[in-house]
């Protein structure tokens, strides 16, 4: 796994070994950067369940001014410190040891908000679920807010239907998708 583009381009991101985390493939990630494009740059990028952080490291590569990492598991979240301090983007960079529902809880007591919040949960778990229902009415984002899940293609967002979340775009791959959701307008 590597950084696609930006001031980090081309250095390679270390990886925990085993099962425990699913490094989006470059491929899949230039896509999605791509979609996003020049949006990035100056943004504050929300990572959850991040593994070893290949995807907010790319967006502060890119130009995003802050990223947040958050990874419950620690060997995974000594690895995003590791890649962080590697590309030369730690003082960027703020790794919380958390699950992800603590880990909003005290971003929000904090009144913090963010132009993108990604998410890469376990599959078939329904934590992305959980994760959109508190974003809801979260300070954390707010209309121009951007939220991206990574999940299989058979993950369902029907229950946004009753929220004031909707899916704005979907982008489908060979095993997976990125779902892109909104505040309602």
């Amino acid at each position: 796994m590597r950084v696609i583009a930006g001031t980090a381009r081309h250095l390679i991101l270390k990886t925990i070994p085993g099962m425990n985390t699913r490094p989006t493939t470059d491929r899949i990630k230039e896509t999605l950067f791509n979609m996003l494009s020049w949006q990035v740059e100056g943004s504050r990028f929300l990572d959850l369940f991040s593994g070893s952080g290949g995807i907010g490291i790319e967006a502060l590569s890119r130009g995003a001014r802050q990223a947040v990492f958050v990874e419950h598991n620690r060997r995974a979240a000594a690895c995003i410190r590791e890649n962080l301090e590697h590309t030369r983007l730690h003082e960027k960079g703020l790794v919380l040891e958390k699950d992800a529902m603590s880990a909003l809880s005290w971003l929000e007591s904090r009144k913090d908000c963010f132009d993108y919040i990604f998410m890469d949960p376990p599959y078939g778990r329904l934590l992305e679920k959980d994760v959109l229902l508190f974003l809801e009415h979260s300070s954390l984002c707010d209309e121009h807010t951007r939220i991206i899940v990574e999940s299989d293609l058979d993950t369902s967002f029907s229950y946004l239907a009753d929220t004031e979340l909707e899916i704005q775009k979907e982008k489908k791959y060979k095993t997976n998708k990125h779902t892109f959701i909104g505040r309602k307008i």
